[in-house]
């Protein structure tokens, strides 16, 4: 899975799966941009990472940062072959009735308009080098209903939506979108979420949702950067509009 000399955009890209990612491209041979709101964590990647990584600080809520990072990458890694469309939040765990319209409007800007902004502003780059793969992360809470976290299951919902969009329209500028569906992942998300299911025992909460894995354990970061890099890879050539979950044998769908 080779990636020599191409140009990598990752969004969320100083947290734990798209830090994750970062390294596999970088030594797979990758020219890597990452992207993230997060300036410290953004040098502080930079600093263990090193290599042929580039660091843009962007909202992909707002459009004009969107253009700003692909400009980037066009300027510093010569080509956008790759994107790994990666940026969510999770939100405020509460039951829709007690759920605020302002964290709706939080997470749907980052995990819907985010993603539909990258896609906007990342395919026409793409298309300029005769395509390129994108993958998008949706989530295992794109396939199911779960209490206490409607904004978030909605917007990963779409994200498989948009995703089966974007890739029919551009399958003839030779552009494969994919998306795909962790179960919960070792990640400060994780942290936050387990907090919101019970304030008093986050620990007991990790068990939990542990347990209702096959498994027996949440996924390792690295292990999603892998299924990542397959789907962004030419092995993944005849793979296009779908959805890969890679939940411990989950299996919500």
């Amino acid at each position: 899975m080779s990636f020599e000399g191409k140009g990598v955009i990752i969004t969320g890209g100083a947290g734990g799966i798209g830090k994750a990612a970062a390294k596999q491209f970088l030594n797979e041979g990758a020219k890597v941009l990452l992207v993230d709101m997060n300036e410290d964590a953004l040098s502080d990647a930079k600093n263990e990472l090193g290599g042929a990584l580039y660091t843009y600080k962007a909202d992909v809520t707002k459009e004009e940062d969107v253009k700003g990072y692909v400009k980037e990458a066009e300027d510093k890694l010569g080509s956008v072959d790759v994107f790994f469309n990666n940026a969510g939040i999770d939100g405020t765990f509460a039951m829709i009735t007690e759920q605020e319209s302002s964290d709706l409007d939080a997470v749907l800007g980052v995990n819907v308009k985010g993603v539909f902004h990258g896609l906007k502003h990342v395919m026409p780059a793409m298309e300029k080098n005769g395509g390129g793969a994108i993958v998008n992360t949706a989530s295992v809470a794109g396939l199911i209903g779960a209490p206490g976290m409607s904004p978030y299951i909605a917007s990963k919902h779409a994200v498989i939506g948009l995703t089966k969009t974007a890739a029919l329209e551009g399958v003839e500028k030779g552009i494969r979108v994919n998306s795909v569906c962790p179960a919960p992942v070792d990640t400060n998300m994780m942290r936050s979420i387990e907090k919101g299911m019970n304030p008093d025992n986050a620990e007991e909460a990790k068990e939990q949702q542990a347990a209702a894995i096959p498994m027996g354990r949440y996924a390792e970061p690295e292990e999603i950067a892998n299924l990542v890099l397959f789907l962004a890879s030419d092995k993944a050539s005849y793979i296009n509009s779908s959805h890969y979950t890679i939940d411990g044998g989950m299996n919500p769908n």
